[in-house]
């Protein structure tokens, strides 16, 4: 016996089982219960669905021999021949393959006669939108006024090519996209039925391809089976569909809002080593960016998202430090830039270019607040309003490179700037047997080496933390389920840097790669990635206080009523700008 794929083998037999058209199983169960049942109905949506099988359903209620029924028995020799599309008055026409009048004229012939042994002769149409003109006009009078025993049944997928006259004649019933969680709740329940044991991690990724249409979600089923066997691994489902780890898109898009350059190259030169498709990361960086607007502006999502609860709550903390207008620039960017990417020859640096634009875009700003600042500080300079409290200097406003010297506790207001003690200078615990003094310089030598040889692995050290560095025993510790830590897991990759260490160390080395979780993580010494960010923190912490601090920015914050958006460090420069480059 020959292979029943799925889409077949566990098609909706009853309007019980149309998942997500619940809409449409009501209204024709009531029409049927109450006896009001049109003659002719349309059903559109998009491809998978439920139309044609909500059609043979309505077709079985119509014709069972147990009596009409808004639930067919499924038993009687009327339903089967249904179900298995051999009803002797049930007429499932393909209307791509009958286009012409003439076709549409047998049709009319055939509907004069009786039914041969059910209550009705039923006509299905599917692709109705593929007849001809000539064929709607002939269908027409037919359609209108038909025979008490004929009910007619078309399906499209494009309404709008279908003509007003024969839309008027007919009830419509629009069906819907399938949600995410109804299509896993079925494939769960068909894997269960088939012995095959897959994660709902896989489960999401297979129903997610479906694109909320059932029947390619069981064709991806199908597919993925036919490849994993009984058992079903993540990984492999992933490397089948071509889709991008969750956790490098997220982890990208974390570093694009992060204004984190270094992790964005990082995240594409991964996309580039595992052979994804460039175009295919940046749709689903935009579909991120989407479900970020979402959570900004929707109190409860849920219904408007297809995600994970756990992908959800790493979404939700992304949303709440990252302001609308930023989210809107990055998904014009990104959408611009996937449109330059089917046609590009240097793929990979179109998709650079657009992260690393995003990722250093100063913080947006409402184009009405800064017309309303600029309508004020012409109304002031118009009007000549002088400053409020301390009087400008002679010299423009200008301090004298003594006065921007000064100490900022030594001001002559007496205001004291707060200073940020840097906590990159709290040195991590490297080794037990070791002082921590020389463990971290040599493991920051050791990545800075690794860094030059295999730059790939080293920005992946810089991640880890050093839980213990006591040769021969070396113990990185990698956030649990973290993308870095997977990488780092792989035998491979250890081997290269067992190779190296032991060069550099001049002795064997033992690695262990252990993962941690959030309670390990507060108490465990910081990575290098997590040193170097509180270093640039603290120094431009410095730096703007020392400059929000000059008494010529204070003064021109009195008088123009300014607000300091941006401070930056001039770089280069001689000893005698060193008081004024900020």
């Amino acid at each position: 016996m020959s292979y029943l794929v799925l889409a077949r083998k566990y098609r909706p037999q009853s309007f019980e089982d149309l998942v997500g058209q619940e809409h449409v199983s009501q209204t024709l169960g009531n029409a049927i219960k109450s006896g009001r049942v049109h003659h002719a109905f349309l059903f559109t949506g998009a491809r998978g669905v439920g139309k044609t099988s909500a059609a043979r359903i309505f077709a079985k209620a119509l014709n069972c021999e147990r009596g009409l029924s808004a639930q067919p028995c499924n038993v009687c020799q009327s339903c089967l021949e249904i179900s298995a599309g051999q009803g002797l008055d049930v007429f499932e026409i393909d209307g791509a393959s009958n286009t012409g009048v003439d076709d549409v004229r047998e049709l009319r012939e055939n509907i004069r006669y009786l039914p041969s042994r059910s209550r009705f002769k039923i006509f299905i149409i599917d692709e109705v939108h593929m007849l001809s003109i000539n064929a709607f006009n002939a269908l027409l009078k037919t359609l209108e006024e038909p025979p008490d025993h004929a009910k007619f049944i078309f399906a499209t997928t494009e309404p709008h090519k279908i003509p007003i006259t024969i839309l008027s004649r007919c009830q419509r019933f629009d069906f819907r996209k399938i949600p995410l969680p109804l299509i896993s709740a079925r494939l769960k329940q068909i894997a269960e039925a088939e012995n095959i044991r897959i994660s709902d991690r896989a489960m999401g990724l297979v129903a997610r391809r479906g694109e909320g249409s059932m029947r390619d979600a069981l064709s991806t089923f199908d597919q993925v089976i036919a490849f994993c066997g009984e058992t079903v691994e993540d990984a492999d489902v992933q490397g089948l569909l071509g889709m991008v780890d969750r956790r490098l898109l997220l982890e990208t898009l974390t570093g694009m809002l992060n204004h984190d350059g270094r992790q964005v190259l990082h995240g594409v030169q991964r996309v580039d080593d595992l052979g994804y498709s460039f175009r295919q990361f940046c749709r689903e960086l935009v579909d991120a960016l989407r479900s970020l607007v979402v959570l900004k502006v929707v109190p409860q999502p849920a219904s408007l998202l297809d995600c994970a609860p756990d992908e959800l709550e790493e979404l939700e903390r992304l949303a709440a430090g990252t302001a609308l207008e930023d989210l809107d620039r990055a998904v014009t960017v990104l959408m611009r830039s996937e449109a330059e990417l089917a046609g590009s020859s240097f793929p990979r640096l179109v998709l650079e270019m657009a992260l690393v634009r995003l990722a250093h875009l100063p913080a947006g700003r409402d184009v009405a607040t800064l017309m309303r600042q600029m309508e004020d500080l012409q109304r002031r300079l118009e009007a000549g309003i002088p400053a409020a409290g301390r009087a400008v200097p002679a010299n423009g406003g200008r301090p004298s490179p003594a006065a921007a010297r000064l100490p900022a506790a030594g001001r002559a207001d007496g205001a004291q700037a707060p200073v940020a003690k840097p906590a990159a200078a709290q040195s991590p615990d490297c080794g037990h047997s070791a002082s921590k003094e020389a463990g971290c310089h040599d493991w920051q030598a050791l990545v800075q080496r690794i860094r030059q040889e295999r730059p790939r692995i080293g920005g992946i050290l810089e991640h880890g933390r050093v839980m213990k560095l006591a040769l021969p025993v070396v113990e990185l510790g990698f956030a649990e389920g973290s993308f870095h830590l997977l990488q780092m897991q792989d035998a491979e990759l250890q081997g290269v840097f067992t190779a190296i260490a032991e060069d550099f160390f001049g002795q064997s080395i033992s690695l262990r790669v252990v993962p941690l979780r959030n309670q390990d993580s507060s108490v465990a010494p910081p990575s290098l990635a997590e040193e170097r960010q509180v270093r640039e923190s603290t120094a431009r912490n410095r730096v703007r206080d020392e400059a929000l601090g000059h008494p010529a920015v204070q003064a021109a914050q009195k008088i123009l009523g300014a607000e300091v958006v941006e401070v930056k460090p001039l770089q280069g420069g001689g000893d005698h700008d060193k008081d004024d480059r900020h």
